[in-house]
């Protein structure tokens, strides 16, 4: 197992450091050699004030400015379940502007590319560390504020997995599965045109055309490309890892896979509702007037 040499790299994407830095470093110590993640200690800062950073939009800022910015749309959202989902949805948008340029900035590393599985680069470390913080904070409200298991599932298990890449373990495969994320921005801009009165208008259905191709090139088309690529650098390390992992990671990316494909068709389904009222999906009943839109979107991670 590679373990880092010389001297902590710095929690933050600027180079600065600050006081409760060394503080945090020691505590991840006993957690990093309890689950054999040498890489975690120098990038636990990160991990940290991004969880809190991302729990700051959720709780305080979200609110503040959504309530300035749309004071009709965010002022009638009645039940705190709307409330929620609105400042979810922003906490998700942001989360996305940040991590997606540390994911892309990740794929010109050499050294990734000649060791796809056990490779190591700090920027995969900082890339992991926001996501993990995000994915810690979105397991907390699915906890917290519970709506649906497989939202409970999802924060779950992609922090599990993401946080194995500080052993270091799919360096390679870990930014670039993050990339899904890209249909997220048009998701939410979706959702937020439901809220905000632009149901049916022009503005969804172009925004519509973009989220289904954006899902359809980065989920679909790339995730497959990048599945077979990752179940091809699995079976040549087959000696070195235990059938458990073996098992975990390909039935686990099979079946993010099998998700989106399934989200896929309830999206396309979800957008021709907004325009087409007899569009109906193919092998379910009607949907009741009370029944709300955006259902098919929401029940599923993607949504998040």
């Amino acid at each position: 197992m590679y373990v880092p040499n010389g001297p902590p790299s710095s929690f933050s994407l600027s180079g600065m450091t600050l006081p409760t830095d060394a503080p945090l470093r020691a505590i991840a110590e006993p957690i990093a050699r309890l689950l054999s993640l040498p890489h975690l200690v120098d990038h636990f800062p990160l991990l940290v004030y991004s969880f809190c950073l991302f729990t700051a939009v959720h709780l305080v800022i979200s609110p503040f400015l959504s309530a300035r910015i749309f004071p009709v749309s965010y002022g009638k959202l009645r039940s705190r379940r709307a409330v929620n989902q609105w400042n979810i949805q922003v906490v998700s948008l942001f989360h996305v502007f940040i991590v997606l340029p540390l994911a892309f900035a990740c794929f010109g590393s050499e050294t990734l590319k000649a060791d796809k599985l056990w490779g190591w680069d700090d920027r995969v470390g900082r890339t992991v560390a926001v996501a993990c913080g995000y994915f810690l904070w979105d397991t907390l409200d699915a906890t917290i504020n519970f709506d649906d298991t497989g939202f409970l599932i999802h924060g779950v298990s992609c922090l599990t997995l993401y946080m194995m890449a500080f052993r270091p373990f799919l360096g390679y495969y870990a930014p670039r599965f993050l990339t899904w994320e890209l249909s997220t921005i048009f998701l939410n801009i979706h959702r937020f045109l439901d809220k905000t009165g632009y149901t049916g208008s022009s503005a969804q259905w172009i925004n519509g055309v973009i989220l289904v191709s954006t899902f359809f090139s980065v989920r679909i088309v790339y995730g497959w490309y990048l599945t077979v690529d990752f179940m091809h650098s699995l079976y040549a390390a087959r000696d070195e890892l235990s059938t458990f992992y073996l098992l975990v990671f390909a039935l686990g990316n099979l079946t993010l896979n099998a998700l989106n494909a399934t989200w896929f068709y309830k999206m396309i389904f979800a957008i021709r509702k907004r325009f087409d009222d007899e569009a109906k999906p193919l092998n379910a009943a009607p949907v009741s007037a009370d029944t709300d839109a955006t259902a098919p979107l929401v029940n599923g991670a993607a949504a998040r």
